[in-house]
């Protein structure tokens, strides 16, 4: 078994951002130098139906790129929770957009980390960074990558694409950390 083996699920409606907070991390394992798998799955509608992306990263080749336990599982709404809670694995991560979500911490065997996602991208300047947000939270408490390589990820694929949103997307990915390094001292 490989030293290095972690896997994430995010899950939510299409256009919340799931598939490119799944990319980010999978971008940020290639520059880490780590075998990587990105699988999307969207559901029949173009916006507002479900969206979910599994990502492995390994330090050894991939057997099979589906994710059934998860090490990090990411929840955007409320019919992702009922449908991948079971997902995670026992000592894993749930990291839930807390504005959209209810959850009743019925898995003791997890870390959970609720964070006001929808509500701070709006207080950054557009809810569009609500993933953003989430994915600072998922890489402070999982360590799933390294925070500085995936900070140089943002600037690389966000900052080149729409450069005037970087500023906005670096602050999401800082606010991100804070809430999760608070839930994590509790």
């Amino acid at each position: 078994m490989s030293v290095f083996y972690k896997t994430l699920l995010a899950a939510g409606f299409g256009g919340q951002g799931v598939m490119v907070l799944g990319q980010l991390v999978a971008y940020t394992g290639i520059e880490e130098g780590r075998h990587v798998t990105w699988i999307p799955s969207y559901g029949p509608e173009m916006r507002g139906g479900t969206a979910n992306c599994g990502v492995v990263l390994s330090e050894d080749e991939i057997g099979s790129p589906v994710v059934d336990n998860a090490d990090v599982l990411v929840i955007m709404n409320q019919p992702s929770l009922a449908k991948f809670l079971d997902k995670v694995k026992p000592g894993g991560v749930l990291v839930y957009n807390s504005d959209l979500v209810e959850y009743d911490g019925s898995r003791k065997d997890i870390v959970t980390i609720p964070v006001p996602a929808s509500k701070i991208a709006m207080e950054l300047g557009s809810d569009k960074i609500t993933n953003i947000v989430i994915l600072g939270s998922v890489v402070e408490a999982s360590g799933i990558v390294d925070d500085t390589v995936c900070v140089e990820t943002i600037k690389e694929k966000l900052g080149k694409k729409k450069p005037k949103f970087l500023p906005m997307n670096l602050d999401a990915y800082a606010k991100g950390k804070d809430v999760a390094r608070t839930a994590l001292s509790k």
